[in-house]
């Protein structure tokens, strides 16, 4: 099979190859999948530029890229129903702590990994399920029920953020973003009721005037270090901040006084290391929101494996919309 290749740590133009390796099979458990689209995503080029802490080599001699991915089931494994042949499906965790991940034109998983795709969902939509959009469901469902909370969603133009935006609303939840200027009109059409710039010198103010004084009911953050404290400013008491990221500061200082005195909690996802029970039911919440219509997609940026190198320096530049993804 053809499939997208690195071997050593470095940038993309140098390390990243399509050659060809062996078509795998499905073991037992096992799905195969002809993979139509991988999805890029962040953690992808930072794993390939060895940027990982502690990490000082490649932990596979030839390692295949990409969590994410999109296709239909070729065969399966002993113990799996073959009527699941010919199914359209989304992948989820394809090159976590494993080789071979989605950039190539087949991937086997365990068959859990390998999630039917609803009937108006495109593939090239689905390959961006297994990050962004599990990451988006669970930091806006993982404490349970939202409808008629408060939600403050950063980053409402990112991946993430643009998804959870409408998961909450979809969920009936009233929602608050921050974005960045280019990016508000879109955020507002994604569902948030009110969209503001998070480099508002006023920001504080303007999130507590958007609620009356009362403040937010949960947080859905992607700079945890940078916004924490703001974040004790306008958290309601017993609110929850659930965090999955904080590039700009990996070792925030944490304003316990502030977060102690509103009985904050501290909700951090690192979706591949979700426990599948919990997984399963952000899987559940994806499906239902489109079985309701209640999510859009932007363009994706599609590239042919031949670039691939190129997919991941546009990951890596950021400033985009839309998923990026490598045609298979």
């Amino acid at each position: 099979m053809k499939a997208v290749t690195w071997r050593a740590f470095g940038p993309a133009r140098d390390v990243v190859s399509v050659e060809d390796l062996a078509t795998p099979v499905a073991g037992q458990g096992e799905v195969l999948v002809r993979v139509a689209f991988s999805g890029v995503n962040p953690s992808d080029c930072k794993a390939r530029g060895g940027s990982r802490p502690g990490v000082t080599k490649p932990p596979f001699d030839v390692i295949v890229p990409h969590s994410d991915g999109a296709g239909v089931i070729e065969a399966v494994g002993e113990g799996v129903d073959a009527a699941r042949i010919g199914e359209r499906v989304w992948l989820w965790n394809g090159q976590w702590q494993r080789p071979l991940g989605t950039c190539a034109e087949y991937i086997a998983v365990p068959e859990a990994q390998a999630v039917t795709l609803p009937d108006n969902v495109s593939l090239e939509d689905g390959a961006v399920l297994g990050i962004p959009g599990l990451t988006a469901a669970q930091t806006v469902f993982g404490g349970g029920n939202v409808a008629g909370q408060t939600v403050l969603v950063s980053g409402g133009g990112g991946s993430v953020g643009f998804l959870a935006v409408q998961l909450a609303v979809w969920a009936g939840a009233r929602v608050i973003a921050t974005c960045g200027a280019r990016d508000m009109e879109r955020v507002r059409a994604a569902g948030a009721e009110v969209v503001l710039d998070y480099r508002s010198e006023t920001l504080v103010a303007d999130i507590l005037a958007a609620t009356e004084g009362v403040g937010v009911d949960r947080a859905v953050e992607v700079e945890l270090g940078p916004n924490l404290s703001m974040l004790c400013e306008v958290m309601k008491p017993l609110g929850t901040i659930a965090a999955y990221g904080s590039a700009k500061d990996m070792a925030p200082e944490m304003p316990f006084g502030p977060m102690l005195f509103k009985a904050l909690k501290l909700d951090i996802t690192l979706i591949y290391i979700l426990p599948l029970a919990e997984r399963l039911v952000a899987v559940e919440k994806l499906t239902q929101a489109f079985a309701a219509g209640a999510l859009r997609f932007e363009r994706p940026h599609v590239f042919e494996m031949v670039d691939a190198a190129a997919a991941h320096e546009m990951v890596e530049a950021g400033g985009r919309t839309g998923a990026v993804l490598v045609k298979i």
